[in-house]
C-alpha cells in the first residue's frame, strides 16, 4: 500500500510532542540527516526571516523527506505561489504567519489542499511519493491526509478569533508566534505575562474543540516551555540552528578560556 509519511503529524496523531528545529543558516542538505540524528521530528525550513532560497528549501525538503524528518516550510504571509512551488518540491507543510481571522484560515486551507478540500493546481509527479505513478486523485488524497496545514496566530486579534480559525476545515495546527504576540500585546518578551498564558489557554482550548493541534513558537527557555506543554501545546518549535549554535560555541570557547 502506498503512504506519504509525515513524521510530525505521526507524532501528533499519537497524542506525542512534536519537536521541530528552526533552519535559518544551514544551507546543505545533510542538516537533514543530522536534525533526525539529534532526535528532532521536523524541520522549520524559514523562508520569512532570512534570505534562504526556494531552492535551498526544496533540496533540504527531498533530504529530509528521505530520512524520514518531516520538512515545514514557512513563506512569507499571501506568499501561496511559494508555498505550493515548495511542496511541489517535496515539503510536508506549509506556515502561513500572521493569520488573523477566520476568513484568511479558508484562503489558506483553500490555496495549500488538493479537490476536493482546496483548488490547489496538480503538478504531476511528487517527491513525496518517490515520484511513483498513481492516479491524479488517488495521489492527491495520499497528499491530503499526510499534509500539515499550520497558520500563525500573533496578534490579539488572532487570539481573540483562535475559536473561529480553529473550526475551518483544512486547518491542522493554530501556531501562536509568542515574540510577535508579546511585541504587539506591548509585554516584549515577557512569556509567561498573565496575558501571554490567557492566550494559550484560549487557542488550546479552541483546538481541542475543534480536532486541531495547538503550536508554540518564539518559546525557547525552558520553565515556559514546560508550562505550555503541559497546558497542551504539542507541534512545538524547539529552538533554532543559529541559537544553539551560538550557546554551545560561546560555552565551549569560555571554557576553554577559563583553562588558563
Amino acid at each position: 500500500m502506498v503512504e506519504i509519511v509525515n513524521s510530525a503529524r505521526r507524532r501528533l496523531e499519537a497524542g506525542k510532542v512534536a519537536a521541530g528545529i528552526g533552519l535559518r543558516q544551514a544551507r546543505t542538505v545533510d542538516i537533514a540527516a543530522a536534525m533526525k540524528t539529534a532526535g528532532f521530528d521536523w524541520l522549520f525550513i524559514d523562508l520569512e526571516h532570512n534570505s534562504m532560497t526556494l531552492d535551498m528549501a526544496v533540496q533540504i525538503s527531498v533530504a529530509a523527506n528521505g530520512v524520514g524528518i518531516a520538512p515545514i516550510v514557512r513563506v512569507p504571509y499571501g506568499q501561496y505561489d511559494m508555498a505550493t512551488r515548495a511542496l511541489d518540491g517535496g515539503a510536508m507543510g506549509i506556515v502561513i504567519p500572521h493569520v488573523d481571522t477566520a476568513e484568511e484560515a479558508r484562503t489558506v486551507a483553500d490555496r495549500l489542499r488538493y479537490p476536493p478540500q482546496g483548488h490547489r493546481s496538480v503538478a504531476g509527479a511528487m517527491p513525496q511519493l518517490g515520484f511513483r505513478t498513481l492516479p491524479g486523485g488517488e495521489a492527491a488524497a495520499l497528499f491530503n491526509q499526510a499534509l500539515l496545514v499550520v497558520v500563525m496566530l500573533e496578534t490579539p486579534t488572532a487570539i481573540a478569533n483562535a475559536d473561529a480559525i480553529a473550526a475551518v476545515p483544512g486547518i491542522d495546527v493554530l501556531l501562536i508566534g509568542t515574540s510577535d504576540l508579546t511585541m504587539e500585546m506591548g509585554v516584549p518578551g515577557q512569556l509567561q505575562h498573565p496575558d501571554v498564558v490567557a492566550a494559550y489557554e484560549t487557542v488550546i482550548a479552541a483546538c481541542r474543540k475543534h480536532g486541531k493541534w495547538a503550536g508554540m513558537g518564539g518559546v525557547y527557555v525552558e520553565e515556559p516551555m514546560r508550562r505550555y506543554i503541559g497546558m497542551g501545546a504539542r507541534m512545538v518549535l524547539a529552538g533554532n540552528d543559529l541559537a544553539l549554535l551560538m550557546t554551545a560555541a560561546t560555552q565551549r570557547a569560555q571554557f576553554v578560556d577559563g583553562l588558563v
